[in-house]
């Protein structure tokens, strides 16, 4: 019955069952972005040295996948940037997921999914972004085509461009997209 003499019963290991995947809003949400995407390019993949901001950070839009307890924004578990480079060009830069979120294999293509429709809500008619070679079957199952092959920071990229027609405008960026977690065995 109590709660102290079930102490010897394991522990379940909290997974988040739900994510939401928006415009960042709250400075917490920002603070968590920059710091997970200097965990994933400047610590983990070592891309960069001790910071990834550029001076496209000062007019992009930030984009934030964040966890939830109880339906409510917890952590941010992913995040990407936009910006028009000129009228009706957008570009998408710095995808990154948490390492401990990455077997949420939605996550990364949800982000993809807001990025694309938001640009596209607001006047976009080419968005480009350069990927990571490796990630570039996950893009070309969500409707990209490669462009161009080349090595930017040291590492093989490919410019890639998505098909509109498969990314209908999301004009709502505070409300963005909800995401279940996949179920593992």
């Amino acid at each position: 019955m109590g709660c102290i003499d079930d102490l010897d019963e394991p522990v379940a290991a909290y997974a988040p069952v739900e994510f939401l995947v928006r415009e960042a809003v709250q400075p917490w949400e920002r603070t968590q972005a920059r710091a997970l995407r200097r965990a994933v390019f400047c610590i983990e993949q070592g891309i960069f040295a001790g910071d990834d901001r550029d001076a496209i950070d000062d007019h992009a839009q930030l984009l934030v996948a964040m966890s939830c307890i109880g339906g409510m924004p917890d952590q941010v578990v992913g995040t990407v940037r936009i910006h028009e480079a000129e009228p009706g060009l957008w570009w998408g830069s710095r995808l990154a997921v948490h390492a401990g979120f990455r077997n949420q294999g939605h996550l990364g293509a949800t982000l993809i999914r807001l990025a694309v429709t938001r640009a596209h809500a607001q006047g976009c008619h080419t968005f480009l972004a350069h990927v990571q070679a490796q990630n570039e079957p996950l893009f070309h199952r969500l409707h990209w085509h490669t462009r161009a092959r080349l090595a930017l920071h040291g590492r093989s990229h490919v410019e890639m461009q998505p098909d509109l027609a498969f990314y209908p405008p999301c004009h709502d960026p505070l409300s963005g997209f909800v995401s279940r977690a996949r179920r593992t065995a």
